[in-house]
């Protein structure tokens, strides 16, 4: 039997988008070897005195349509449903995250509530720590408990340091403990440059995280906790007859329905924002802005920018047969090779045209094949985008032909040759 690793390229889709399938379009070109009291709002996010930020705006962010302009010192933009990063600045560099380090916090925090050891009416004691920090405050009272739904929107609603305190002291013992179980987790769920010193953000020495990690905690919230996540996108909070409203601005005028904000005078302000239009979901991660308008502004015209010029196509869903593959010696001529999950795209407008398609298997199949069997994969590639792989199985069995059957098959091979 001569085997051979076969791959095809499609041209765009097009058209396949609009069927869903592939199985009718013909291939474009074909490789036949090729590989398989309170204080004011300005100061509520503050970790430090006024606002002092010099954050120079810089070169411009890279995006996959090209440079783009901003404010922001560093940034990074991401489609949640994909994780494409749809532009970037810095987005590796150290940075002081101030504020944006709650939202860390707060994913230590809905473990301990996901997992049952802790509850959310679950009351934790205010330690003289907490009550004595510094900065934007939910104003606990010294000495009474306080409950964790409380705490919770204490810190993300009025960014409370004095909250973060006796959530770290209530699950840990001790901040200091706590802030080891911040570093652990950030390595699991994929911080690469981001170290953490306090529970707070309060700025201190080795205390850092980058743009990137930021945008990758706010997806991981998202994504791990949905059933908590509501916390970010409420606009108000009373306790201890103060009010306070959420410092995010693109969540006051529903823009947006989460995450935080943050500012210190060496980190300037910083703002992590999502939203969902269309069910396409994006998480926004700027930081090192002048002002807090320059803040407002610039997220919500990068926000609009990010809506205005990507969109998730759908190229294929679980179940669709991709390609018919030649099977030696079965039953049938064919075997449909089948989708394992659905396949989708960020894309900019306009590129789905660009997209080619490439099917790597051994042609022909050898039978017997087994339904569900992996024959080979789906490759996705766009200039400027990182290709996507996705392993194909066989969509029904194949059994192989009889002994008498087999025997005749390659004896008319052998004579057609002759």
């Amino acid at each position: 039997m001569n085997v051979q690793t076969r791959r095809f390229l499609l041209a765009g889709t097009a058209s396949l988008a609009a069927t869903g399938s592939l199985a009718a379009a013909a291939p474009r070109r074909h490789h036949p070897h090729g590989a398989a009291g309170a204080p004011s709002a300005e100061q509520s996010d503050d970790q430090s005195g006024p606002d002092q930020a010099t954050a120079s705006a810089g070169p411009p962010a890279a995006s996959l349509i090209g440079p783009v302009d901003t404010l922001a010192r560093w940034a990074c933009i991401v489609d949640v449903t994909t994780s494409t990063v749809l532009l970037e600045k810095a987005a590796d560099e150290r940075m002081p995250p101030s504020s944006l380090t709650k939202m860390m916090t707060a994913y230590i925090v809905f473990g301990m509530l996901k997992s049952g050891r802790l509850k959310l009416d679950q009351a934790l004691p205010v330690s003289e720590k907490a009550w004595r920090m510094q900065g934007s405050k939910m104003f606990v009272p010294l000495g009474e408990s306080i409950p964790v739904q409380d705490l919770i929107q204490g810190m993300v609603i009025q960014s409370g340091n004095d909250a973060c305190i006796v959530l770290a002291e209530g699950i840990s013992g001790s901040e200091e403990q706590f802030v080891a179980l911040m570093n652990e987790t950030g390595g699991k769920i994929g911080l690469t440059n981001s170290h953490f010193m306090n529970a707070t953000g309060w700025p201190g020495d080795n205390h850092y995280m980058c743009a990137r990690d930021v945008a990758t905690v706010a997806v991981r919230l998202i994504r791990d906790f949905p059933e908590y996540y509501h916390f970010f996108s409420e606009k108000d909070f009373r306790f201890n007859k103060i009010s306070q409203g959420n410092r995010n601005v693109l969540v006051d005028k529903g823009l947006a329905d989460g995450l935080k904000t943050g500012h210190t005078d060496a980190g300037g302000f910083g703002l992590c924002a999502s939203a969902d239009r269309g069910g396409n979901r994006v998480v926004l991660a700027l930081n090192g802005m002048p002002t807090s308008n320059a803040r407002a502004h610039e997220g919500e015209r990068l926000l609009e920018w990010t809506f205005a010029n990507f969109e998730n196509a759908t190229l294929f869903r679980r179940g669709d047969v991709v390609e018919q593959a030649a099977v030696w010696l079965g039953t049938q001529p064919t075997v449909p090779l089948v989708a394992t999950r659905d396949v989708v795209m960020t894309l900019p407008h306009g590129w789905r045209t660009r997209v080619h398609i490439g099917v790597d298997y051994q042609a022909p199949v050898a039978a017997p094949v087994a339904a569900g069997q992996v024959l080979g994969d789906l490759v996705l590639t766009n200039p400027g985008l990182p290709d996507i792989r996705m392993q194909l199985v066989a969509g029904q069995a194949v059994p192989r032909l009889g002994l008498l059957a087999r025997a005749s098959t390659v004896l008319g091979q052998k004579l057609g040759r002759h």
